[in-house]
């Protein structure tokens, strides 16, 4: 059967825009659609609550007063009120994220990621870490998954990228740039770590996995994906809801990339090249 070539329009859509920065986003309404999650959130539920609104409302009596304080000295009018909250919205990002994913989540969101992979029919990458039931017939495939290994981890665990986070927190003084600068530079960063999971599962070496986020067109999704998940951590108390519907909302990514790789495969059978698709490096 004959593949309609796309049109210049769709290759204009393709080459510069990228639906990744949707799947945060994707990820909040699979959850909230999909009750097989939800017991995974019921557990967490008080625990995160407590955790998020303790610290938030720490930091916020001690030091949001003096931080506008500060910034009113070179700020315009409101702007200091502004970049001061999420300037405080972001330090509290990185100590509940730090505690909650070391005590509460780590195992909780790959079982997520795993659920999901499963559900939308990639049970064979899944298997590649974890036992997965066969029986098909059983609706919940929370309850088809088998032990997780030993070791397993959604996000590691990077020193580098709790520095960058710090030497990036003086970007929050720039009026009105600042944080939009912050978001999207500490997004380029988290991308590929919201995605380690699917790495694992595809069992990438250390090389693979770094030349398949350095492609010309990765590097552009993965930043988007992470900025708006970085924005979504700044959500008061909601913050660590959003971390585990991100865990659903990169293994919606991460099908479409399976099934993108998939098309592409398919093209290249139709045009008489029977090769596997092979993620390279592309040239900047």
């Amino acid at each position: 059967m004959a593949h309609a070539s796309p049109s210049r329009f769709q290759r204009f859509v393709r080459a510069n825009f990228t639906p990744a920065p949707l799947y945060p986003f994707k990820g909040i309404w699979y959850f909230a659609t999909h009750r097989y999650l939800h017991p995974l959130l019921r557990s967490r539920l008080i625990p995160l609550t407590v955790l998020s609104i303790g610290i938030l409302a720490l930091l916020f009596l001690a030091a949001y007063i003096p931080v506008v304080a500060f910034l009113a000295l070179f700020h315009y009018r409101g702007s200091a009120w502004v970049n001061a909250t999420f300037l405080v919205l972001e330090v509290g990002n990185l100590i509940i994220a730090l505690v909650f994913e070391a005590l509460f989540v780590d195992h909780t969101q790959v079982d997520i990621f795993d659920a999901v992979m499963v559900a939308e029919g990639y049970e064979h990458l899944v298997k590649n870490k974890r036992p997965v039931d066969e029986n098909i017939d059983e609706a919940d495939p929370v309850k088809r998954l088998g032990p997780v290994e030993k070791g397993a981890i959604f996000a590691p665990f990077s020193f580098r990228q709790i520095v960058e986070f710090v030497l990036c927190l003086p970007l929050n003084f720039i009026p009105f740039v600042g944080v939009p600068l912050f978001l999207i530079l500490t997004g380029y960063r988290a991308g590929p770590f919201v995605s380690w999971r699917y790495f694992a599962l595809k069992g990438f070496t250390k090389k693979e996995r770094n030349a398949f986020i350095k492609q010309k067109r990765r590097r552009f999704e993965y930043m988007w994906f992470g900025t708006v998940y970085m924005t979504l951590q700044l959500v008061p108390v909601l913050s660590m809801l959003f971390l585990l519907t991100s865990a659903a909302g990169s293994a919606l990514w991460s099908v479409h990339l399976e099934r993108e790789a998939a098309l592409a495969g398919e093209r290249s059978e139709v045009d008489g090249e029977e090769r596997p698709l092979v993620y390279r490096d592309e040239p900047v």
